[in-house]
């Protein structure tokens, strides 16, 4: 039975390639990067690439560590996994893939010399086998959610130890996967380990049947801001005559509700009143709002365009983070317009409303913001951190909010009490640190998979 639903898997994946590559030229409108080396996500690679791995001298120098990172969170969170990795395993080279655009921008910033990247094969039998038989990895490791099943059983009929590091699984994407469990269950249970984030997403997992040997915790509080761009943030904070609040990481259709709240979702009037309406929050019935510099950085870069469009639209005064050497004075909105500089950014603001958390998204990182010393508002919306948010939450580094509306409100309160916002800051770089060690373990976990005979 198992073979018979795997082959109509298999069969559904193959007609769906004409789809796929329409995808990717759709995409690719917005985001040249997808139409890039296209051939390598159904496994076939070009001739410089056959000469940097010849398959005689693969492991003369250590062993091929495959990382899949689908988008830019894993490889942020693959990132802080692999500079312990380096230091473990001597000579170690990498082999690191991804699904999006984003993700492999920013993977590419991790390679070393020897390393590789290339495209996620598309799961096809014939995709994959070509993928595994041209790089034939030592190890390999998917990071957070992403299961495919012929990748897995393709890899436990060759050997090849296939973990889920860093390991999550929400009760929607759960309820999801039992409704397919002919063909969830064989995938998760072919892995060779799963390592959770936390004892909730074990539980799911094993429910699943992923073999889950450890809970681990979650690889993204081990990480360490930039501290020159954390700097140089803070220091331009202090330069600052307004509070500055952050509108982080933001999906579509969160600033729609934003401007609702601060009563920009209209041309403002050419009055006296309409211009210092622009600088002053209009939220409802409260009349005493602090003014505040409100920074807007959209998750996806993307979107940079429709948001500055947005923003312009709605009468505001908007100054992109790109055109600038240091913050201006005279303007509503910053938007932030930059990729790599979220160190920066939470440096620079007082108080962060998480993008994804108020609309049905699942929330952003909000252990980044917390490691940079930057409260945060967190939405109704949070299952892609949940932990993590309820201990933030107890820990006092982070508030709940119904709405926007109540987050608007709050972020006001918050910078309006100096010894308030103190303590949110010092209880938010205390929450970042009780909870590292994720990195250190995993690597230690990943160690032990290898093959005896490689370093």
């Amino acid at each position: 039975m198992a073979r018979i639903v795997l082959w109509l898997y298999s069969a559904l994946m193959w007609a769906a390639q004409p789809l796929l590559l329409r995808k990717l030229r759709r995409r690719a409108l917005a985001e040249p990067g997808y139409a890039q080396h296209v051939d390598e996500r159904f496994g076939r690679y070009g001739r410089p690439l056959d000469s940097l791995v010849p398959h005689s001298t693969q492991h003369a120098q250590g062993p091929l560590v495959w990382v899949h990172a689908v988008s830019l969170g894993e490889t942020r969170a693959a990132a802080i996994l692999l500079g312990v990795l380096r230091e473990q395993i001597p000579g170690m080279r990498l082999l690191l893939t991804h699904g999006t655009a984003t993700g492999r921008a920013e993977g590419e910033k991790l390679l070393h010399p020897g390393d590789l990247q290339v495209w996620q094969p598309w799961d096809t039998p014939g995709a994959v086998a070509r993928f595994l038989q041209r790089f034939r990895p030592s190890v390999g490791i998917l990071m957070e959610t992403e299961i495919w099943p012929n990748l897995v059983q393709a890899c436990q009929q060759r050997g090849i130890p296939l973990v889920l590091a860093n390991a999550r699984l929400n009760a929607a994407s759960l309820h999801k996967a039992r409704r397919l469990a002919w063909l969830a269950r064989p995938a998760y249970s072919a892995l060779a380990a799963a390592w959770a984030q936390t004892e909730a997403d074990a539980q799911r997992l094993r429910a699943l049947g992923a073999p889950v040997q450890a809970v681990l915790g979650n690889l993204k509080f081990d990480v360490e801001p930039h501290a020159a761009q954390l700097a140089q943030g803070r220091a331009w904070r202090a330069q600052q005559q307004r509070p500055v609040v952050m509108l982080a990481s933001s999906r579509e259709g969160e600033e729609a509700l934003w401007l609702q709240v601060i009563g920009k979702n209209r041309p403002p009037r050419r009055t006296q009143q309409a211009q210092t309406a622009i600088k002053t929050v209009a939220n409802g019935a409260a009349s005493a709002a602090l003014p505040v510099q409100w920074l807007v950085v959209p998750r996806h870069p993307q979107r940079f365009a429709q948001v500055l469009q947005l923003l312009r639209d709605a009468g505001l005064r908007v100054s992109r983070r790109s055109t600038w050497a240091q913050p201006p004075q005279d303007v509503d909105v910053w938007l932030g317009d930059t990729l790599g500089e979220m160190p920066l950014y939470y440096g620079l603001a007082d108080v962060a409303l998480m993008g994804g958390s108020f609309a049905p998204l699942g929330g952003q990182n909000l252990i980044e913001a917390a490691a940079c010393g930057c409260p945060v508002l967190l939405g109704p919306h949070t299952f892609n951190f949940a932990d993590a948010a309820e201990r933030a939450c107890t820990q006092g580094a982070a508030q709940r909010v119904q709405d926007m509306d109540q987050a608007v409100q709050a972020a006001h309160a918050w910078v309006a009490n100096a010894q308030a916002l103190a303590q949110a800051r010092s209880a938010a770089l205390a929450f970042a640190q009780a909870h590292r060690g994720a990195a250190q373990a995993t690597a230690r976990a990943v160690c032990g998979l290898l093959p005896e005979s490689l370093p």
